[in-house]
């Protein structure tokens, strides 16, 4: 009759943590949903075709599309032939972004793709792996009349993956190949108000640069860059999150260094976790709006890299040390086998994102994949982090049914037990089975929103009303993943509360016939945790 009303307590009070934290997980939904516009903005740019004339001492090397400097402008590749213009003379130039618009330090990064529009000529076929060279330059500037400032320059090799549809022959000269799409730049900043690319496309026929590939009619971008509303939104969240967090980790430490004994290994994991999720929830961001920092991207994976290691290794963790008859618990050490995979996997996720977005802080026109040794690198990188996540994986499920598989044979046995050691069990049976529902659920909805955000159009309609599912997707899994922190720092911390004579070494059961082996817990000497005050609550009463 105790266990029941102490097991109805415990859930009563668990419902109504569990109620709020659905509160604010909802709340994290609408604010992307209904507040936040789309993440992200793609724009197309048509390159315009220029005469590059400083063979006739122009006064700059920038060629612009458009504007009261702009460059002598070619319509097609036929009046380049009657004018007798070589191919090495025309400069495809972009101006980003449109006229009558200015980049802003809210849209966070650009990313560009290139499309080719490659027409079929008989006597100019497009040859199978034919690769194209890019003479690529980036210029900025602030002011529509000052002179542009040179962030980059290289020389980069694209592979062309094409078809034609049609059969090759001459009723078909003058239709286009089906090109796919092309990396061309990244860049993680958007520091300055106007940027201007120009491409050319230098021909050697006796070293074969740009030679069968086809004749080029035109060069299209498209350019990506996250919206500055909801750029605003993000940085308001993490704001709100950081003190948040900050707050429910000090309350937690504090509480582990009050106690008589040492922290335990659950503790500390739990501890690491909470820094983690603050590293991931500091808004470093902001500087980003005064300052050029292009490596936030890379800083942005490194922060997240970190996080989503320390969450695979405490779930690891956290069921080792909740089989309770296990010796090895309450060591780091007893956990290499499944949490090696964990720290191989990351560190070839690392070293593949440092060979990307590492080499494009100095060349932002690179990319590991245009290259056949580049893509086996990469290649390699992932399909070893892949190998290690399903070890992982398989680690896990295999602890988690011998967790199961524990408890059920330990539910069995505890009305044979004293009173504090059944209630110590019992507190150990709802945590672990609270939170692991919280985690199957957490994870569920983040695959579930994430396969929602690629599927749908990007935002639902009802009525009057506009939801934007991808904004909704990222506030809603990063507001979730904090609070579930938040819920595991408030459920794990321990309590100093004093439960009266019950609580003596005695009535605790520790004797030679029933000592308590939970080491990896805490024992309701030192102090029980929440969740097991939840449950012995009611028989204090």
């Amino acid at each position: 009759m105790a266990g029941a009303i102490i097991e109805n307590m415990s859930t009563k009070k668990l419902c109504i943590v569990g109620g709020i934290l659905l509160v604010f997980q909802v709340i994290a939904f609408l604010v992307g949903g209904l507040i936040a516009p789309s993440p992200t903005t793609a724009v197309p740019y048509m390159s315009v075709k220029c005469i590059d004339v400083r063979k006739n001492h122009h006064k700059t090397k920038w060629l612009m599309p458009w504007g009261p400097n702009h460059c002598e402008k070619l319509k097609d590749f036929d009046e380049a032939v009657s004018r007798q213009i070589e191919a090495n003379d025309i400069v495809f130039a972009v101006h980003v972004p449109l006229p009558s618009k200015e980049m802003s330090p809210w849209f966070q990064f650009m990313l560009f793709i290139m499309q080719l529009d490659i027409a079929f000529k008989m006597d100019n076929d497009l040859k199978e792996n034919a690769e194209i060279t890019l003479d690529v330059s980036l210029a900025y500037r602030d002011d529509m009349f000052d002179d542009w400032e040179e962030i980059a320059h290289a020389i980069e090799i694209r592979k062309l993956k094409c078809t034609f549809g049609s059969p090759k022959t001459l009723e078909s000269e003058g239709r286009h190949y089906d090109c796919d799409f092309l990396p061309f730049m990244e860049i993680g900043s958007v520091a300055h108000k106007y940027y201007l690319i120009n491409i050319r496309l230098p021909v050697n026929e006796r070293k074969g640069i740009n030679v069968g590939i086809g004749e080029i009619k035109d060069i299209r971008l498209v350019g990506i860059h996250q919206n500055g509303g909801f750029t605003k939104v993000w940085f308001a969240m993490k704001t709100f999150l950081t003190p948040s967090i900050l707050i429910i980790m000090v309350w937690y430490w504090r509480r582990i260094t009050l106690m008589t004994r040492a922290p335990v290994l659950l503790e500390k994991v739990i501890f690491a976790l909470g820094i983690s999720m603050t590293f991931i929830n500091i808004p470093v961001e902001w500087f980003s709006i005064g300052f050029d920092w292009t490596w936030m991207l890379l800083f942005g994976d490194i922060r997240q890299g970190i996080f989503y290691a320390m969450l695979l290794s405490f779930w690891i963790i956290f069921c080792g040390e909740h089989m309770m008859d296990q010796n090895e618990r309450n060591r780091l050490s007893g956990y290499w086998k499944q949490v090696g995979p964990i720290a191989v996997g990351s560190f070839c996720l690392f070293i593949f994102d440092m060979c990307e977005r590492g080499v494009q802080l100095k060349n932002p026109f690179y990319s590991i994949w245009t290259t056949e040794v580049g893509t086996e690198l990469a290649m390699a990188f992932i399909i070893v982090a892949g190998i290690c996540l399903c070890l992982y994986f398989l680690f896990l499920c295999f602890m988690v049914f011998q967790v199961f598989r524990n408890i059920s044979g330990k539910q069995s046995s505890l009305p044979a037990m004293s009173k504090a050691r059944r209630l110590h069990y019992e507190g150990l049976i709802f945590r672990f089975k609270f939170l692991m529902l919280i985690t199957l659920a957490c994870a569920a909805m983040t695959v579930i929103f994430f396969i929602v955000s690629q599927v749908t159009e990007g935002h639902w309609k009802w009525g009057d009303v506009t939801i934007q599912v991808n904004s909704a997707f990222f506030t809603g899994i990063y507001g979730m993943w904090n609070l579930y922190v938040f819920a595991l720092m408030f459920l794990y911390a321990p309590s100093h509360k004093n439960y009266g004579e019950d609580q003596s070494n005695g009535d605790l059961g520790v004797n030679s016939g029933e000592e308590l082996q939970l080491t990896t817990t805490i024992t309701h000497v030192d102090g029980p945790t929440e969740v097991y005050k939840l449950a012995r609550k009611e028989a204090q009463e």
